[in-house]
């Protein structure tokens, strides 16, 4: 059951609420000021993601209109912004859930102020927008400071980690 990425953008378009509006201005902000350690996925604390490392690490969404995950293990990704209330109260759950998942799942975070264009092809409006993303399969969209029993619940449910 193949979904390609219109349906997915739609989805993300259609939940409206958290705490900001992050359209504006595309910024293609490719220098790697923050690079993916090949080792990190192993060293248990979230990766920040430049949009040329979140189209290496993740999906390219240029050159693929289908769905195409280019990671091996499960990730979680916040799409955040410094000043973003919500964004900062999750902040430390996501980092406690990349220690207790370690080599299990990765937990990527994007900064919406920085990655504009990255926002902007995710269709990212109100943050914090977290994309939940099976090793196979289709990703999932989540608005909203959500509590830890909720990112444990979609990583067993949606993620398939025990």
């Amino acid at each position: 059951m193949k979904r390609n990425i219109t349906l997915l953008l739609l989805a993300i378009m259609t939940i409206s609420f958290g705490c900001a509006n992050t359209s504006g201005k595309s910024d293609d902000n490719t220098t790697e000021t923050v690079v993916k350690n090949e080792a990190s996925e192993e060293t248990g604390i979230p990766i920040h993601l430049t949009n040329a490392t979140f189209k290496k690490y993740v999906f390219n969404y240029e050159l693929n209109k289908e769905w195409k995950y280019e990671g091996d293990l499960p990730c979680i990704i916040d799409f955040y912004a410094d000043w973003c209330g919500p964004c900062k109260r999750i902040a430390p759950v996501l980092e406690e859930l990349a220690k207790e998942y370690e080599g299990r799942i990765i937990i990527y975070k994007v900064n919406t102020e920085q990655q504009r264009e990255l926002a902007s092809a995710f269709a990212i409006q109100s943050i914090p927008a977290l994309l939940f993303v099976p090793a196979k399969g289709q990703p999932q969209m989540a608005q909203g400071a959500l509590p830890k029993e909720s990112f444990i619940v979609a990583i067993k449910v949606v993620l398939l980690v025990k």
